[in-house]
C-alpha cells in the first residue's frame, strides 16, 4: 500500500512566521464535554496534525475523558446522547456565565421531570444526582483541569464546539481567562457555524477568536498571525470582536486538497482514556478510530433533504483518493493497534464502490468499518463493501412511504430501502436507521400503509427509533419560506442555559416548530405501535426469520416472523420463478416477463405479486415488487 502523504512542517518565508516566532506560541486543543468518551475526537488530531505540519508546537487535552471517569462512563453516555433538553449544557451554564446564569434554582429538572431519566434511576434520583453533579462535581472537575494541565506552557488554547459542547468549553475558557489572562483563546467547530458563531463572538468575553467554518488553512494563518504581531482578524474565516461589534473576515472556499491533509494525532487520547480506566490497556484496541474519506454531500449539493442541517457552508463534495484512503487504515490500525474504525462522511464517495473496497479486500484486510451512505445501493454493492470491512452502515433510511420520501426529497423509493435492509442483514452488515415523520404534504394514509407493512418486515433489522423529524438551522425546512413551517423558535433548553441578551434565535441549531397544516398526532399512532412490536420482536431469544430454499423450478419459503403462527409456503413452476426473479431489487412485471422468456401474460404476473404480498412475502413499491425471503445458506 502506498504511505499517506503528509504535511511538511513549513520553513520561513518572506512574509511568514519564523522558526523561532512559531516556538513561542505553543497551542492547546480541548475536547470538553460532552463528546462521546468512546473514541478520539477527529478534530482535535487533525488541527493538531495540521498545526504540527506548519512548525507549531501543539498538544491535545481529551478533557472529556476526566469528567466521564469522574460521574461514571454509563452516566456520561446518557448525557451525551440527549439532545432535546440539553442537560448537559445546562450542567456547566452556572461556571460559563456566572450570576448571569439563567436557571440557578434548577427549574430545568423541574419543568421537564417526566423527561428526566438516566440509567438506572428514577426521575427524582436522577434530578438529585443532576443538581449535585452541577453544583459539586462541575466546579471540582474545571479546578482539577485548570490545576492539572501547563497552562502556562501554553499561549493559545483552541476549543472544538459541536451540539452540547459549549457550556462546558466557555467555563473552562473563564476560568483560564482569571488564572492566565495572557492566554489567548479560539473556538470553532459545528456550533460556529454562520450567525451561530458571530452571536457566540458578541456575547461571550472569554472568547477571543472564532474559526467560522473548516480550519484547515484558517488555524495556521491564525497562529502565523499571531506569531508575526499581524491581525488575527484578517484572516479568511476568523472572526473576533471589535468596538463597533463582530468582525468576520469572509471565509475561503471549502477545502478540497484531502489528500494532503495529514494523520489525526491520537496519542493524548489513547494514553489519557487508559489512565482514566475508560478503556483497558490491551495489546488489541477496540476504539473505532475516526477517519474522514470526504467532507460535503454529493446528493445534498444537487437536491438538499428537507430535514437535514448538516454541511451550513460546506456543502459541496470533496473526497481523497482510494489509495491514500486505503494508506491511512493501515497506518492508524498499526500506530493505534485497532482495526475498527468510523467514517465521519455524510456521505460514501461512489467512487470507492470500484476503487477503495475491492482494493481492501483485495489485500487482505480484516477491519470493522462504519460508513454512512444513500439507500440506493445493490445487492452486489452491499456484498462488496462487506468484504471490504464494511459492518455498520448508516443509510438514511426514514421512511417506509415512496411517497414522504419525495417530500424529503432523499432521491430513494422505499423498496430500496427495504432492499438495503434485507442484503445488509444477509451479509452481516448491522444497519442503523429511523422512520421519521412530520413533513409538510404528508397525508394520514402514508401512515396508514407504512404501519400495515411493518409486520411483514419484522425479519429485518428495526429501526432504532421512530419519531418527529428535528428542525435544524440550514435545513431547507428551516430556510426556505415555503417549506410548510409555519412558526418555529429555538428548542426549550437553550433558554434554561444561555443568559438574557443572548440572541437565542442566532445561536440555536435545533428549533421547535409549528406546521401550516399538520396532521393529528394520532396519526402516527399505528405506526409507532407497530415499531415498538418490531422492536420487542428482536428481543426474543430466537429473532423473527423469512427464509426461502430454492432449486430449479421449486421453491420453499419458511414463515418464522410471528411466533404460534410459523410456516412453509411451497411454490413450482412459474410462481417460483417469479418470486425468485424479484430476489436481488424490486422489479416490475414487464420486466419480469421479460426475463421469464416472456411465456406469460402481464396480467398473469401481477397477480402473483398480488398473491405474494397477500401474504406478506413481498412488498409492492408503486408498479415493482420485491421479495421479502432472505436466501438460505452461506452469503454469497
Amino acid at each position: 500500500m502506498r504511505e499517506p502523504i503528509a504535511l511538511r512542517p513549513l520553513g520561513p518565508t518572506a512574509d511568514g512566521p519564523s522558526a523561532a516566532q512559531r516556538a513561542a506560541w505553543p497551542m492547546a486543543l480541548v475536547s470538553m464535554p460532552f463528546m462521546m468518551a468512546d473514541r478520539p475526537s477527529i478534530q482535535l488530531g487533525l488541527l493538531k496534525a495540521v498545526a504540527a505540519g506548519h512548525g507549531y508546537d501543539v498538544r491535545t487535552l481529551h478533557a472529556n475523558l476526566d469528567f466521564a471517569a469522574r460521574i461514571g462512563a454509563d452516566t456520561y453516555r446518557s448525557l451525551c446522547e440527549d439532545r432535546g433538553l440539553m442537560i448537559g449544557d445546562w450542567l456547566f451554564s452556572r461556571e460559563a456565565f456566572g450570576d448571569d446564569a439563567p436557571d440557578p434554582d434548577g427549574a430545568l429538572l423541574d419543568d421537564f421531570a417526566a423527561e428526566l431519566g438516566l440509567p438506572g434511576r428514577s426521575p427524582e434520583d436522577s434530578r438529585k444526582l443532576l443538581l449535585r453533579m452541577r453544583d459539586q462535581d462541575v466546579p471540582a472537575y474545571l479546578d482539577a483541569l485548570v490545576d492539572g494541565f501547563p497552562w502556562d506552557e501554553v499561549r493559545v488554547v483552541g476549543f472544538t464546539c459541536t451540539f452540547q459542547q459549549n457550556a462546558a468549553s466557555f467555563a473552562l475558557a473563564r476560568r483560564l481567562k482569571r488564572r492566565f489572562p495572557q492566554l489567548v483563546t479560539v473556538f470553532g467547530g459545528a456550533n460556529f457555524e454562520d450567525e451561530m458563531g458571530l452571536e457566540y463572538v458578541r456575547r461571550v468575553d472569554c472568547i477571543d477568536y472564532a474559526v467560522i467554518g473548516e480550519g484547515d488553512v484558517a488555524l495556521p494563518e491564525l497562529l502565523a498571525a499571531l506569531a508575526t504581531g499581524a491581525d488575527p482578524g484578517a484572516v479568511p474565516g476568523v472572526a473576533r470582536r471589535t468596538p463597533d461589534g463582530v468582525s468576520a473576515a469572509p471565509a475561503r472556499a471549502p477545502y478540497g486538497r484531502l489528500d494532503e491533509s495529514p494523520l489525526p494525532d491520537y496519542d493524548e487520547y489513547f494514553a489519557r482514556a487508559e489512565a482514566l480506566g475508560l478503556q483497558p490497556r490491551t495489546g488489541l484496541r477496540t476504539v473505532r478510530i475516526p477517519f474522514e474519506s470526504a467532507r460535503g454531500c454529493w446528493w445534498g449539493a444537487k437536491h438538499h433533504c428537507t430535514f437535514c442541517g448538516l454541511n451550513g457552508s460546506t456543502m459541496s463534495f470533496r473526497a481523497k483518493s482510494a489509495p491514500r484512503v486505503s494508506a491511512e487504515l493501515a497506518a492508524q490500525a498499526r500506530r493505534y493497534r485497532s482495526f475498527r474504525f468510523e467514517a465521519v462522511d455524510n456521505i460514501v464517495d461512489t467512487s470507492y464502490l470500484t476503487g477503495l473496497f475491492p482494493e481492501l479486500a483485495a489485500s487482505g484486510t480484516t477491519y470493522d468499518i462504519f460508513y454512512e451512505v444513500k439507500a440506493n445501493l445493490s445487492r452486489e454493492q452491499l456484498r462488496l463493501l462487506r468484504q471490504g470491512g464494511v459492518t455498520h452502515l448508516q443509510p438514511g433510511i426514514e421512511s417506509l412511504s415512496t411517497r414522504v420520501l419525495a417530500l424529503m426529497r432523499k432521491g430513494v423509493r422505499a423498496g430500496q430501502n427495504v432492499n438495503v435492509l434485507r442484503w445488509g442483514q444477509h451479509y452481516g452488515i448491522t444497519i442503523s436507521w429511523n422512520i421519521l415523520w412530520g413533513f409538510p404534504g404528508e397525508s394520514p394514509e402514508d401512515y396508514r400503509e407504512q404501519a400495515a407493512v411493518v409486520p411483514h418486515l419484522v425479519h429485518l433489522r428495526p429501526p432504532v427509533g421512530a419519531g418527529p423529524v428535528w428542525l435544524e438551522r440550514f435545513s431547507p425546512l428551516f430556510t426556505q419560506p415555503d417549506s410548510g413551517v409555519r412558526e418555529r423558535r429555538p428548542e426549550r433548553g437553550y433558554r434554561y442555559v444561555y443568559p438574557e441578551g443572548f440572541d437565542l434565535d442566532r445561536l440555536a441549531y435545533f428549533f421547535e416548530y409549528e406546521l401550516a397544516d399538520p396532521l393529528p398526532q394520532q396519526t402516527y399512532a399505528g405506526l409507532r405501535a407497530a415499531v415498538e412490536d418490531w422492536q420487542a420482536a428482536w428481543e426474543r431469544p430466537e429473532p423473527p426469520t423469512l427464509t426461502y430454499f430454492a432449486a430449479p423450478g421449486f421453491l420453499q419459503i419458511y414463515d418464522g416472523r410471528q411466533p404460534g403462527a410459523e410456516g412453509t409456503y411451497t411454490f413450482e413452476g412459474d410462481l417460483a420463478e417469479i418470486y425468485l426473479a424479484c430476489v436481488d431489487r424490486p422489479i416490475g412485471a414487464a420486466a419480469v416477463r421479460e426475463r421469464l422468456g416472456g411465456r406469460l401474460p402481464l396480467e398473469a404476473v401481477r397477480a402473483a405479486f398480488a398473491g405474494f404480498a397477500e401474504r406478506g412475502l413481498m412488498f409492492l413499491d408503486g408498479s415493482a415488487a420485491l421479495a421479502l425471503a432472505l436466501p438460505a445458506g452461506a452469503t454469497r
